[in-house]
């Protein structure tokens, strides 16, 4: 005569295995949306592909760029960016009207001195711009391209000028 399990005894072994499983993979979370921590070369691309960004958004980031923020939309208020942050001791740098280089002093934020100001736009765009730190120079276009680490300032503004002319020309990125 067979005998099988009883109802109890399979309830029993459910709940083992069970508490087995959550006890063993109660730690590890899903990382595919988790932000990576913001350095020059990923900037553009943690904000973009994350949770954090709807379509538009600001991050602005103070104290010597060791504590950032970020602002979901135009009227939203800034929230406090809670992942890591490489960017400490980084300098911003523009083109001027002559495209000479020219660094960029923004405002104060909860009287903490702003070193960055980035936006992103729903067309894929950002702000276009060129950090330097103790670890390089580094060109993040506006449109099209990934950012680049380059020798110098002067690298970084000749990229720039490339970088527009591309844009200006018609049909060299369609």
């Amino acid at each position: 005569m067979h005998r099988g399990f009883s109802l109890i005894e399979l309830l029993i072994v459910i709940l083992i295995v069970s508490i087995v499983y959550f006890l063993g993979f109660s730690g590890l979370e899903k990382s595919d949306n988790k932000p990576k921590a913001l350095t020059p070369l990923n900037l553009k691309s943690t904000i973009v592909k994350s949770d954090l960004f709807y379509g538009e958004a600001t991050l602005m980031c103070t104290d010597k760029c060791r504590s950032c923020y970020l602002r979901k939309g135009i009227n939203d208020p800034f929230k406090s960016y809670e992942h890591g942050i490489d960017l400490k001791d980084t300098e911003v740098y523009t083109l001027d009207q002559q495209e000479s280089l020219l660094r960029l002093e923004y405002g104060r934020y909860k009287d903490h001195k702003i070193c960055l100001v980035l936006d992103f736009y729903r067309n894929g765009s950002s702000t276009q711009i060129i950090l330097k730190n103790e670890n390089g120079v580094y060109f993040l276009p506006a449109y099209f391209g990934e950012p680049k680490k380059v020798d110098s300032l002067e690298d970084a503004r000749d990229l720039w000028l490339k970088n527009s002319d591309l844009v200006s020309n018609s049909g060299d990125f369609y």
